[in-house]
């Protein structure tokens, strides 16, 4: 059963009439917004339109169920954008849902990630309340940080309804390298290099070379820049000397501008690159423990991301049998900890769950009963 509330006020009802429901914004993440089928889903695409935008003060306020596609582009008419570059805004993805998720695309290498950006949030609680939190001014900092602890939350801590961000002026231009590693070795070396420089960096992301096999695999780096077009130029043929041969370990460059630059993006943030049988689940972990990682996924046929510096991986794994006890069984035995975006419903995380203890006493005082689902 769908709930579709066009108002606040009427979520506020629904949320108090219902035992148990989840909310759920523009379906971009089945896996994270499909409730089991005796739990009303709560859709929230009628709460949509952005309330306030003051393009001097570099904020704006919305209602969750907002399209993130359609807040990008009224950024975009005043030269500025979000620039945790928020993923799967071609496939529906709401402000809510960006958020509730905690999720972040590759521009968040140089400026920060979703949490970095939200600074209030407006939400129903487990009590059926409105509840208030941050402010509309960046400057805001004063009192218990509600906004933080709704970024990740899966719409498992409260309903959310309205939200305010801050965003920045957009970069004149882009130009993406994309760099050739006959060895995974070298490769993180470089990225090491580069994310310790002093070099301005938009996105740093680092994939199995198309057509590579086996341990001995060759690997691409992708570095994204950003800035004024005609200082890029410049800035490309330092990062060339920087990375190629013999100073650094890449053994060959290619330079992606204009359209051809925004599409090859584009195609990361709505990660059209996730075969349509598999599961997409996103994996924190830290540029060391990329070998150890790799030597597992070698053995599998999977498909996989870098992002952030080596600090994140998108793994795409077949969704076939019991993939998830298998999965959730490598990532337990790495100690790393998966969120399940994209693939079949029931499993939303695999792993280990370090923050457990701190999640259920923040559930147990934003919605005792348990109206919002348990988390994973």
């Amino acid at each position: 059963m769908s709930l579709r509330p066009t108002t606040p006020e009427e979520a506020q009802a629904l949320v108090q009439a219902q035992p148990r429901l989840l909310p759920r914004g523009g379906g971009s993440k089945p896996a994270l917004s499909t409730p089991p089928q005796d739990v009303p889903s709560l859709e929230l695409s009628g709460l949509s339109g952005v309330l306030e935008y003051e393009p001097d003060e570099y904020t704006f306020t919305a209602l969750a169920g907002t399209p993130v596609a359609e807040v990008e582009k009224l950024l975009a008419r005043h030269g500025q954008y979000l620039p945790f570059d928020p993923l799967l805004a071609e496939k529906g993805a709401t402000l809510g849902g960006t958020v509730a998720a905690g999720v972040s695309g590759p521009g968040r290498q140089r400026y920060g990630g979703v949490r970095d950006f939200l600074i209030g949030v407006r939400f129903i609680n487990g009590a059926g309340q409105l509840v208030h939190g941050g402010g509309k001014v960046v400057k805001n900092a004063a009192g218990f940080d509600l906004p933080k602890l709704m970024v990740g939350s899966l719409g498992r801590l409260g309903v959310l309804i309205e939200l305010t961000f801050k965003v920045f002026p957009g970069p004149a231009a882009y130009t993406t390298l994309k760099l050739t590693y006959p060895h995974l070795e070298t490769a993180l070396t470089d990225i090491y290099r580069l994310a310790t420089s002093a070099l301005e960096l938009h996105a740093l992301d680092l994939e199995p070379a198309e057509g590579a096999g086996g341990r001995k695999q060759a690997w691409t780096l992708w570095v994204r820049l950003g800035g004024l077009a005609e200082a890029l130029p410049a800035r490309v043929e330092r990062m060339r000397e920087f990375l190629l041969a013999p100073k650094g370990g890449a053994t060959s460059a290619e330079t992606f501008d204009g359209s051809a630059e925004s599409d090859l993006w584009q195609q990361v943030k709505n990660l059209t690159w996730t075969p349509a049988d598999s599961a997409l689940v996103k994996v924190p972990l830290t540029l060391k423990r990329i070998p150890t990682l790799e030597a597992q996924l070698n053995k599998i046929e999977t498909q996989r991301r870098y992002s952030a510096a080596g600090n994140l991986v998108w793994l795409a794994w077949p969704a076939t049998g019991k993939w998830a006890d298998k999965l959730g069984k490598l990532l337990t035995d790495l100690d790393l900890s998966g969120l399940v975006l994209l693939g079949p419903p029931g499993v939303t995380r695999l792993g280990v769950n370090p923050g457990a203890s701190l999640a259920r006493r923040v559930k147990q005082a934003l919605d005792p009963g348990g109206r919002f689902l348990e988390i994973g």
